[in-house]
């Protein structure tokens, strides 16, 4: 019973929440547009939003001393994600087999552990750092603890899947997996489709006025 409703409606729910959400909120925040912008362009929008996407991968020399560890946890724990949902090779059968039609290489086995450890290290240590800064922790707000754990009980359910395969695991990994997908629409966690534009923004109007950030 429980696996026909994770494998057959709450998998179609989700999805339709996924995308749904998605689309909602980015048509939200278009929508939305920008003021019209009464100063004399002193330069240009593309090459400061260009700029600023490009740039804002490393931290500013100002502060980068004190933002290290954030950094390098941040980045361990997103260059792993990455590697992992598009490498292992379970997502790749299941892409071919529900999505896409097809697939492509997949990473060793020794690479998949290597990037599940840093992805999981990565997170845990941003944890850390959210609970044990004084300001993270004032500025934090629950949907930054739950977004975190829903990560960590998708990625740790998915680490006893691919080694255990055949034990029936897979339902739960993709039981997390689809929690997650309900609540991401509406979480923090839509930085991953929106700081791409939020950056271009930001760069675009500072480009106007002849400015770098």
């Amino acid at each position: 019973m429980f696996e026909q409703f994770v494998n057959g409606l709450l998998w179609q729910i989700s999805v339709l929440v996924f995308i749904v959400g998605i689309v909602m909120r980015i048509f939200a925040m278009l929508r939305h547009g920008r003021r019209k912008d009464l100063a004399e362009a002193r330069g240009s929008a593309f090459a400061g939003a260009l700029w600023t996407n490009i740039s804002r991968f490393k931290s500013r020399p100002e502060i980068a001393e004190k933002i290290r560890f954030q950094t390098i946890s941040g980045y361990m724990f997103h260059l792993g994600l990455f590697a992992l949902l598009l490498f292992a090779a379970p997502h790749i059968e299941f892409a071919k087999e529900r999505i896409l039609g097809f697939g492509w290489p997949a990473m060793p086995n020794w690479l998949f552990i290597i990037s599940t450890q840093i992805s999981l290290l990565g997170l845990l240590l941003l944890l850390l750092q959210r609970l044990m800064n004084p300001v993270t922790r004032l500025i934090s707000r629950p949907d930054n603890y739950i977004s975190i754990g829903l990560l960590f009980l998708v990625m740790l359910t998915g680490c006893w899947v691919y080694f255990q395969p055949d034990s029936g695991l897979a339902y739960i990994h993709l039981f997390t997996m689809e929690l997650l997908m309900l609540y991401f629409p509406f979480s923090n966690l839509m930085h991953a489709f929106l700081f791409v534009s939020s950056r271009a923004y930001t760069g675009a109007l500072f480009g106007l006025r002849g400015m770098k950030v």
